[in-house]
């Protein structure tokens, strides 16, 4: 029985993940900045193999609670999912900083930290670690720059680590998603911390969050590095490196609602 942490885990792909890994006879420890959603989701799984902490995945105080958790009840961890992540929507010029720090905080930052941390334990395992960026991490998207750029710093700082964890036997996978159909852009920000008051703009298919849950544990067991399940947002991102001018035509019309 494996054991897998899942961040973010009370709703939209985090759920959709908790939810397969239990199916699949996995034992969960899961965690949410939404204590009472993170409730209901464990009450819906059950207690004999599934155990939720709350709280906020930017705090570090946290990470060392998840992981001192998971040792004493479980004893190893096998997998860890950094899904827990945030967005915004609205013009550069007229975002507040804090929005900027926050979603670096929840974006990279905190994935990043809450990995170090879990590194004795996955070496006890040979586990993996899974992490999810996004295609805006690769290509600009307007309206989304520190989202952008924080998923450009996930990328690149988990790319590195891939290298020196694998020294110890530690699987690291990437997901590079597009637009999903879950609450992070429901629940966007706006210039002003507050939520968006717009609809996003998309490129392509949106995509079911459980459709993405199960493409990201099959490549979890072929032990992959990489997963790019949307075709379309992958074209877009070599067209973005091939021809820039196309693309930021096409992407201005595109997301020109974003500059509301």
């Amino acid at each position: 029985m494996r054991v897998v942490l899942i961040t973010g885990a009370a709703s939209g792909l985090g759920w959709q993940l908790a939810r397969a890994c239990h199916a699949r006879g996995d034992a969960l420890l899961l965690t949410d900045i939404d204590s009472q959603g993170l409730a209901a989701r464990v009450d819906t799984l059950g207690t004999e193999r599934v155990l939720g902490v709350p709280g906020d995945i930017t705090d570090p105080a946290l990470h060392e609670h998840l992981l001192e958790t998971c040792r004493q009840r479980f004893g190893r961890l096998d997998v860890l999912l950094n899904n827990a992540g945030i967005t915004h929507r609205s013009p550069t010029v007229r975002t507040t900083p804090a929005v900027f720090r926050k979603v670096m905080a929840v974006d990279y930052h905190a994935p990043l930290e809450l990995t170090l941390a879990a590194l004795p334990l996955l070496r006890e395992s040979r586990g993996q670690v899974a992490a999810i960026g996004s295609m805006a991490g690769w290509m600009p998207v307007l309206g989304r720059a520190g989202y952008c750029a924080a998923k450009s710093a996930l990328s690149q700082a988990f790319e590195v680590l891939r290298a020196e964890i694998g020294l110890d036997g530690i699987g690291l996978l990437l997901v590079y998603p597009s637009f999903l159909d879950t609450p992070i852009d429901r629940n966007a920000l706006g210039a002003d911390g507050q939520p968006a008051r717009h609809a996003r703009s998309t490129i392509g298919n949106v995509r079911s969050a459980e459709w993405m849950a199960e493409a990201i544990l099959v490549a979890l067991h072929q032990r992959r590095e990489r997963l790019f399940p949307d075709r379309g947002s992958w074209l877009a991102s070599l067209l973005w490196r091939l021809a820039p001018a196309l693309y930021y035509r096409q992407m201005s019309r595109r997301f020109a609602g974003e500059l509301r």
